[in-house]
């Protein structure tokens, strides 16, 4: 599917499980004429419709942060990041501060991998974090928000983290067993997220869509 007018997509978080299967969709699908990545070091990547940004998440160039549509797969861990405060930075602060200035400069999708059972509310610190970042874009009102609410995530990682792997096992053994209203349950491969992302993104409805993991299981 190819749009009438040139389109351009930017992505923060390609160097993650989903981000990075995104990434090279988008660098593929005749949808896009131009891909603009937000990166903290070079991707060393050669590719005609690739535009690579060297950029400081906590001093933004608001020139840079330019496009039709935005696709964020920032996600960290608290192990990872060193501290709540440091979590919610990359979680919470980066997602909305991408989403406010490109929003400025034109930007009429906006597409985000957050967690199933996000809520502001919730006593859970992770769930709680990710449901303040979909409040906050919400509250944009951004003319077409995607959310997507994968469950457990399978892959390929860079980082070997030991629950996740136990996860992994677990979800394989349980797998018969959740079907009916358990499917959303069930663990996912992140290429179907990834795949789901780009297939909404190329969708002309407009609103605020919250996909879970059940949905996407069908991408």
């Amino acid at each position: 599917m190819k749009p009438s007018s040139s389109r351009t997509a930017l992505i923060v978080g390609a160097t993650g499980l989903i981000g990075s299967q995104l990434f090279t969709k988008l660098l593929h699908t005749p949808y896009y004429d131009k891909v603009v990545v937000l990166t903290r070091r070079s991707l060393e990547i050669t590719n005609t419709k690739l535009t690579e940004v060297i950029f400081n998440f906590d001093e933004p160039d608001t020139s840079k942060v330019v496009a039709d549509d935005i696709f964020c797969c920032l996600g960290t861990t608290i192990k990872k990041a060193g501290s709540k405060d440091a979590f919610k930075k990359v979680d919470l602060e980066y997602p909305l501060t991408i989403a406010g200035l490109a929003q400025k400069n034109g930007a009429e999708k906006f597409m985000i991998v957050t967690s199933m059972g996000a809520d502001a509310k919730s006593g859970i610190f992770y769930n709680k974090v990710k449901g303040e970042v979909e409040q906050g874009l919400i509250a944009m009102k951004y003319p077409v928000l995607h959310i997507f609410h994968p469950s457990l995530l399978l892959g390929d990682r860079k980082e070997s983290r030991l629950g996740e792997q136990v996860g992994e096992v677990l979800a394989a053994v349980f797998k018969p067993l959740m079907f009916g209203p358990l499917k959303k349950y069930r663990a996912i491969d992140s290429e179907k997220v990834a795949n789901a992302m780009l297939s909404f993104a190329k969708k002309t409805d407009k609103g605020i869509f919250v996909h879970d993991s059940a949905e996407l299981q069908a991408f």
